[in-house]
Parts: structure tokens; sequence; C-alpha cells
């Protein structure tokens, strides 16, 4: 099988290929670094590719297929990892100076599901610095490039994920999701995206951001290859309390999803001011789509969805200030060589190792957990967050999903949202509400506009993954036969 072919194939038709002897892991990976290679000059998606070990490791694979010690249907597969997903012995940066020269001694729950299942990391993807941002342009290691759109941005956190697999120089690959930094770059890159329900996925190994929001997802060609990443890392960790029992999707099931007769739910303030009308007409163009295979549509009021970004970024930012703490310039990462006391290590540590978004949201945590105002900003955002789990209750009691737009707009300009950053904040309005109630969601491409990739969300309720993922591959699946 020739490198295009195999760059061609979704990560199940590559995991069907290697274990029908029509290529090797060895082949596959071959194919993905010399892409890499040539490639990834033009979109900058990688921080680290792990040649070496990567050809040795599918050398292994290769042999354990062959004597049927492994069987899995994603077995041999190379796979990209966001640079905040630990990796024993392969440098993780978070995209930032802090940890520039960070190399983890243990793997993230999640490495070692893959490994136990024979996939291969190929290589660690470019991010926005601690996963603080929307459009991958924070990273100290310099911004990804959009590979649907010139001067682009890919969108963030996880945009070099979403970039690679968008090129073509990984069939799949891992990200985080805190406000949406899986379903938005997903969205702007015209590629499929899954931020599962809260505690699905272990997030032992992940670095933190917002412990209560973050949560590892797939980022993928379509939705079976996420519904067959998700059985691989989802279940309960004792490594990580918030972990929970759960049950794998049925891949049999998500192919065969009929949507007749199921309700959709459409929060007309999800189409309110601020969207573009390209992004609207592709998402109702979707929803069209549905109610022609027998679905039910209704829209409804959702007023809650006005005090998403406040309440978010109020829980997001208190968080990351707590977690971001341990970066002191003593334990390890950087520490400037001009400190001559304690003190001086703190501040310059933190002053020349975080970037300026890590900064602001660094302030924005301390100030709303200082004395006197705790109680006007933080327990007002939790008593919102209590309002917005209610609001959803009330929804799914009516609605089998939610459907809407997953960003307002399409990829914006590189350099527009960081001159902007309360512009680039809104952009997550119809992405964070997921987040702050621990709900499952989904990134589908749906269209363009103006030449630029739109991605409708699907959010389910909690536990749902096979639902969501029914609709999307019926969506993908619907849309390829027309």
């Amino acid at each position: 099988m020739d490198d295009k072919t195999i760059l061609g194939l979704t990560a199940l038709e590559l995991g069907r290929a290697i274990k029908e002897g029509k290529t090797t892991s060895l082949e596959a990976c071959k194919a993905y670094i010399e892409a890499i290679r040539e490639e990834d000059k033009k979109y900058n998606s990688y921080v680290t590719v792990c040649e070496e070990q990567a050809l040795a490791k599918a050398k292994e694979i290769d042999a354990k297929i062959a004597s049927g010690a492994i069987t899995s249907d994603l077995a041999g597969v190379p796979i990209a990892i966001k640079d905040n997903i630990c990796t024993k012995g392969i440098l993780t940066t978070c995209a930032s100076k802090m940890l520039h020269n960070f190399i983890p001694p243990y793997d993230a729950t999640v490495i070692k599901k893959l490994e136990e299942e024979g996939m291969v990391i190929i290589g660690k993807t470019n991010m926005d610095e601690f996963a603080m941002g929307s459009t991958t342009e924070t990273s100290y290691h310099g911004a990804t490039i959009n590979p649907r759109g010139a001067n682009r941005v890919p969108g963030g956190s996880s945009g070099g994920s979403a970039a690679c697999v968008a090129a073509n120089l990984a069939p799949i690959a891992l990200g985080s999701d805190t406000g949406g930094s899986i379903r938005q770059p997903a969205s702007f890159c015209g590629v499929t995206g899954l931020k599962p329900t809260y505690g699905t996925v272990s997030r032992y190994g992940l670095v933190a951001f917002a412990s209560s929001l973050d949560q590892i997802g797939p980022i993928s060609r379509d939705a079976m290859d996420a519904a067959a990443m998700y059985n691989i890392i989802n279940g309960r960790d004792d490594r990580d309390q918030s972990s929970t029992d759960c049950n794998d999707v049925s891949l049999d099931n998500i192919k065969s999803f009929d949507v007749k007769g199921k309700k959709i739910g459409i929060p007309e303030q999800y189409f309110g001011e601020g969207i573009e009308p390209g992004v609207k007409d592709a998402v109702m163009k979707a929803v069209a789509y549905y109610e022609s295979k027998g679905a039910i549509v209704e829209k409804f009021d959702m007023p809650i969805v006005d005090y998403a970004i406040p309440t978010y970024y109020i829980i997001a930012c208190a968080e990351a200030c707590s977690n971001l703490s341990r970066y002191d310039g003593i334990k390890y990462g950087f520490r400037p060589e001009d400190a001559t006391d304690l003190t001086s290590v703190y501040i310059k540590s933190r002053s020349q190792g975080f970037g300026l978004e890590v900064k602001r949201r660094i302030m924005l945590g301390n100030f709303v957990l200082s004395s006197g105002y705790f109680d006007a900003y933080y327990n007002k955002a939790l008593q919102a967050k209590s309002l917005i789990k209610d609001a959803f209750d009330k929804a799914f009691e009516k609605y089998d999903v939610i459907i809407g737009p997953v960003a307002p707009t399409t990829a914006l300009e590189i350099g527009k949202s960081l001159s902007d950053p309360l512009k680039m904040y809104l952009g997550d309005i119809c992405t964070v509400l997921v987040n702050i109630i621990g709900l499952p969601a989904i990134s589908v491409p749906c269209g363009e506009s103006d030449g630029l990739p739109v991605g409708m969300q699907i959010i389910g309720k909690p536990y749902d993954e096979e639902q969501i993922l029914g609709f999307a591959c019926n969506y993908q699946n619907g849309s390829k036969e027309a």
C-alpha cells in the first residue's frame, strides 16, 4: 500500500488494513513521519516528533499483531497526543517556557491504555499555553496554522491536534477540552471532535488547567473513529477520584443509528446576535437533514446561555490560579539564572516563564477568590452553575439531544483574537456550558461559510455518548450519500 493511500485512510480503516496484512504499522508510521517532515513546516502542528520511539514501537506491534497477542481495532495505528498529556520519557511542555525542558517520569492513564491496545505515539501536538486560549497562538513554540484556510487560526487550545488530523499528518489525535478546546478547533479545521462526559476518561497525567472542567477526548476524521477511541480511553481509574464507571459504546449501533422519531432541541440563544449568517445557515441545513430523516425539531428558549461566559471564566480562572501555583521555579520547570534569593526565584520564574494570557487568567483567578470578592464573584458563579444544570435537566426531559453551532464564527485571521481577549472569550459562548456541568458533546463538520469549515455541536445527556455519536455518524453517512 502506497503512502498516499495510507494517509487517506481513517483510523479504523488503517487498523483494518494492518490487521488484514495490506500494510503494517511500521509502513504507516514511516508514511506519517515523512509527511510530517515534508508538510508540517507549513502548519507547525507538532511540538515533538517521536521518530525513533515510534518506529521501534511499530516493529514491536507488528510482531504482536502477527502472533495474535493484540487484536484491537486500532492496533498499529499512529496517534498524535496534545502536549499537556504526560508521556514517559517524551518532552511534555504544555507549549510553555515554564515547562520547556520537562520530561515526565510516568505516563498518563490514557497513554497506558493506548499502548495496551497497540497504538503508536508519533508526536506531541502544539497548543495554547497551558490550554489557555482559543486559537493556538499563545504557544511558546509559535502559532499553528489552519490547514483549511491561509492565515487562519486552527482554534484552540487543541489546535495542533485538530490541524494535524485535518492536514493528514495523523489519522487521529487526543486533545483536552476545558471550555470547548476539542470541539472548537475541530469545527475550525473541519474534523470531528468528541468531548466525553466529565469523569468517563481519567485525567491522571493531564496537566491541570481547571480540574472540574478539564476532559480528555479524541479528534478524528469521523464519528466512528471517535467512538473507537472513546472505547479505549474511557473507564474508572483509582488514580483519578473524579473518574467513574461507564459503558463502552456499540460501534454497530452507532453505524446503523436511526434518527426517526428522535427529538432535537434548538436553543434560540445559540443563534442570536454575533453568529455569522453563513454559520447559522450551515447548521440549520444540517438540522433540516435530520428533519428529512424523521427527527422532530423544536426551538426553545434558554436564557441561562447569557450567563455562560462570566460563569465559565470565573470558575476556570479560579481553578487555574490554584493549579498553576505549583510552578515556582523550585521543583521543576523554568528557573531564571539571575535569581539570587527565594523571592526573586518565585517572581522571575513566573514573570519570565508564563506568557501574557496565562498571567491574565492567574490574576483574574486570584481576584475572584480574594477577600471581599469571593462571595460577589466565585460564589455567584457556583450558583449560576446550579441554574445551568437545572436548565439542561429541564431541556433533556423533552429532547434527546440539543443542537447548535460550535462557534459563532468560522476560523479567525491570525492575530485578530489576541488583540481583543474579550472577543476571544465571547467566542466560547456555545461550548462552555457543556464543561460547566460535565455533559458530553461532539463537533461535526456540517458545511462551509465563505470557504471555511463550520461545525455543528450535538449535546447529549450525561453518559449518552452512544446517542450523540449515532447522530453524528447518521449525518456523516447521510451527507456522503447525498
